[in-house]
């Protein structure tokens, strides 16, 4: 095949598709603990709420401009819209089979019911009566809609309950907004079992409480989904402001999906699609309970451990900082490298909390793109500025979906005196980096933490990411350069270590990967493997089709979208590309080039996106210690050897399980875990024998 006129390349959102029916999978998995299965579920219909809101709002955008330009695949937007329309009902009639015929009965063999009104017994119909009059009543408002009375703004993701009410041979309508601020599912009493039941039952039971003067003659439960991109204007003299201003317009963004109950009388249907002014291909039907999210929270619930992975614990302190009081004194010594979660980020949190209360530390400088809600990284930045230290923080406002969390900590720490500053105009930073500047006895030493993930502690137990603690020179002189860049007015410098994005990382993987390939012509040894989170980018994606038409093995690990088709004769024939999906999120990045067998390893922030190449400000940095080095390279081997976690693309670009035969099952997370755990045991063994 002659890939200068024919490039085979997966259409974005249909691959986004594919990675969240391999989310689905683990739901349907019966080797999978049962309510890690009801996780997985949810996820799954998180993943799609997202998709919608942004993605598919995006094309619905595009059509609606007349936009008709196509993409790499040689989809127009609407036909890309057809695709995901049929893909999408394909995909929810599976989600609702799987919960309905696969993980309910699998509670129910453990005890565990949802339960409908007709079930209830008598002594739960006394309960969901008291519930329902001192708690739901309260805080419930049934909305008329009529010829004053207009039909009211929906909120995104709202949960409603359209009603079909009749009096004196009249045709009403009325709407109740199932309250989000109470949970949605209710316990009932009930020996030896658990049982629930979820709200919007018990508000349908009590509806004629709502409406006495009335007849109910229908009810329709419907849940609308919204544009929620947001568009910013980043020459508005106060940025902070804009974003505040354009979050609340996504509440009433415009309406991109209607989620029905499949059973809904006519008219009422009639009347939504009127009042909501939408198409009918933007219209699912669905069976009971719309919005399956709400089963994140219940798969939390207590008691039932037993139903559950087991969890895993990380490692604290890391094996490279035992026995070390000071990370100044371990960071001295020799690089430093974490692997979250198995190794705890108690070793961040220390770092930081430690430079905001070392007497010789004179400046922290940081970028926040995500962080908890109740932050420890937050927490220590302000204490530093509060004990003299200069405190620069660089927060990303743009953020998607943490915009106003953001914001909150922007004012708090510009409040507490550290000068925040929200990045290059046109650009977010993504970028992980973190720069303590210290006075010692040789001079000022600058000590810098470089991550694949966020500084956020809470999503540190979830997903997996690498972090480097170092103190050289090159790697604290790039980190001053890339942070006045940021800051201030500075001129782009010539980087040392880093490879910074949007200026120079295209053009580095370009030259690595060309390196790979002239390798490859000379008969010396070459092989690329690629961890990333997405594989987008066509200009890439041509790229690794040279290299393999060159004869390079590559071996790619992409969690989510996948646009590049391996396994192709004359195209893509000497790459595989596998997913892992196991019970943590899979974000590390990492970027390992042969080089006749001088292997170089890169980690950093950046997938292989046009957004993360052009768009961003992204880091990548080069793993210099041999024995860091050695360990990263490892941890790419055992992935590519899992049997438990990984599906293999194929050429049809469909994902299939890993042939066991002649295999060892090897679960590539829970390998990583007893790694951790083992490298501390022989660590503090042989710290303990020198003593």
């Amino acid at each position: 095949m002659d890939i200068k006129k024919h490039i085979p390349y997966n259409n974005r959102e249909l691959s986004w598709l594919d990675f969240n029916e391999r989310v689905l999978n683990e739901a349907f998995r019966k080797d999978n603990p049962v309510l890690e299965r009801v996780k997985f579920l949810a996820i799954s219909a998180s993943n799609l709420d997202e998709f919608f809101m942004v993605r598919v709002a995006a094309i619905m955008e595009q059509i609606n401009s007349k936009y008709k330009k196509k993409d790499p695949s040689g989809l127009t937007p609407r036909q890309q819209l057809a695709k995901i329309n049929i893909k999408t009902r394909d995909f929810l009639n599976r989600q609702y089979h799987c919960w309905k015929k696969s993980i309910k009965p699998a509670l129910n063999q453990n005890d565990i019911y949802f339960l409908d009104i007709k079930d209830l017994n008598g002594v739960q119909k006394k309960y969901i009566d008291e519930y329902f009059n001192k708690i739901i009543f309260p805080v419930l408002t049934p909305i008329a809609v009529g010829k004053s009375r207009p039909f009211p703004l929906l909120m995104n993701k709202s949960l409603n309950i359209a009603v079909r009410l009749s009096k004196k041979g009249e045709t009403n309508f009325a709407l109740v907004r199932v309250p989000s601020i109470l949970p949605r599912f209710l316990e009932l009493p009930q020996k030896d079992k658990k049982a629930f039941i979820l709200i919007e039952n018990i508000i349908i039971d009590k509806l004629p409480q709502l409406f006495e003067l009335h007849k109910i003659k229908a009810c329709c439960q419907f849940r609308i989904t919204r544009n929620s991109d947001l568009e910013i204007d980043e020459e508005a003299s106060d940025l902070l402001m804009e974003v505040q201003k354009s979050i609340k317009k996504r509440k009433r963004g415009d309406l991109v999906r209607l989620e029905l109950i499949r059973h809904c009388d006519s008219q009422t249907r009639k009347f939504l699609v009127k009042m909501l002014a939408v198409r009918e291909e933007d219209i699912y039907e669905l069976s009971e309970p719309l919005d399956l999210t709400f089963l994140m929270k219940f798969s939390a619930i207590k008691g039932f451990d037993k139903l559950k992975f087991e969890s895993i614990v990380p490692v604290d302190p890391p094996a490279d900082f035992w026995g070390y009081k000071s990370a100044f004194d371990a960071i001295k010594q020799r690089d430093r490298l974490i692997h979250h979660p198995y190794e705890s980020f108690n070793a961040v949190v220390r770092f930081i909390r430690q430079a905001a209360q070392d007497e010789n530390v004179l400046a922290i400088k940081q970028t926040l793109y995500r962080v908890s809600g109740e932050s420890p990284i937050i927490e220590a930045l302000i204490k530093a500025a509060e004990n003299g230290k200069q405190v620069t923080v660089l927060i990303e406002l743009k953020a998607r979906f943490d915009e106003e969390n953001n914001i909150i900590w922007a004012q708090k720490l510009e409040k507490a005196g550290c000068h925040v500053i929200y990045g290059p105009y046109g650009l977010k930073t993504h970028c992980k980096i973190l720069l303590v500047v210290r006075k010692e006895k040789e001079g000022i030493k600058r000590y810098i933490h470089m991550s694949t993930g966020n500084y956020n502690d809470t999503t540190a137990r979830l997903y997996t990411d690498i972090g480097l603690f170092t103190c050289k020179d090159n790697f604290g002189s790039d980190a001053s350069s890339l942070f006045n860049t940021l800051t201030g007015y500075s001129r782009p410098p010539e980087y040392s270590k880093m490879i910074v994005a949007p200026l120079k990382m295209r053009s580095f993987f370009e030259k690595m990967i060309n390196k790979e390939i002239k390798n490859a012509n000379q008969g010396l040894e070459s092989g690329i493997t690629i961890k990333v989170n997405a594989l987008v980018d066509e200009e890439m994606i041509k790229l690794l089709y040279k290299a393999s038409n060159a004869g390079v093995k590559i071996d790619l690990i992409v969690r989510g979208i996948c646009c590049l088709v391996p396994g192709i004769k004359g195209v893509s024939e000497n790459i595989t590309v596998r997913s892992i999906i196991g019970p943590l999120l899979e974000h590390s990045r990492i970027y390992k080039f042969c080089c006749s067998g001088n292997e170089e390893v890169f980690i950093g922030s950046a997938d292989l996106m046009p957004r993360n190449l052009d768009k961003r400000v992204e880091l990548i940095f080069p793993i210099d210690d041999k024995q860091l080095k050695e360990r990263i390279m490892g941890i790419l081997e055992i992935m590519l050897e899992d049997t438990t976690n990984a599906r293999i693309q194929q050429p049809n670009t469909e994902y299939v399980k890993v042939d066991m035969r002649g295999r060892d099952k090897i679960n590539s997370q829970k390998y990583f875990a007893k790694e951790a755990k083992e490298r501390l045991e022989r660590i503090s063994s042989k710290t303990n024998n020198c003593k």
